[in-house]
């Protein structure tokens, strides 16, 4: 994604927070759930532990944001013990300072940490595994390369 795609900074604080909002849900929308390879995504703010954007009707609490960004923490605890999300054991099959990716049955769960943020991305047994870490990990270079 470049520049004139996205003509403004979503995350500029001059920017009310409805509006990033609804500009970070068309990014969601465009980058990944087009992709019909993520079901649900997310863009949490590490900084605040707070949800800047999530598709229709994914929610994410407080608390599993916070297991989120902990999980960042310890790679490789994260990596023995797994990603608890909506109450189950997801096992990971990568964990890193920068990528998880993990797995329960069928479903699974891409997570990307970038200097601001993590991108959170899921997919159920109808997706592919692969497209869906592949549109998680290139939405998350572009904040990068924005240094978000």
């Amino acid at each position: 994604m470049t520049d004139k795609h996205l003509k403004i900074d979503l995350l500029s604080s001059s920017i009310p927070d409805r509006v990033k909002m609804n500009q970070l849900q068309n990014l969601l929308h465009g980058a990944l759930i087009a992709t019909e390879h993520v079901e649900n995504s997310a863009i949490i703010r590490r900084r605040d532990v707070s949800l800047r954007a999530s598709s229709a009707g994914f929610t994410v609490s407080n608390d599993q944001i916070q297991r989120f960004i902990d999980a960042f923490k310890d790679p490789s605890a994260t990596r023995e013990k797994g990603l608890y999300f909506n109450d189950r054991i997801y096992q990971c099959v990568r964990a890193d300072k920068s990528s998880i990716y993990a797995k329960s049955d069928k479903l699974g769960i891409v997570l990307v940490r970038t200097a601001t943020l993590i991108i959170i991305g899921t997919y159920n047994d109808n997706m592919f595994p692969s497209v869906c870490v592949e549109a998680v990990e290139k939405l998350a270079s572009y904040f990068k390369e924005k240094d978000k």
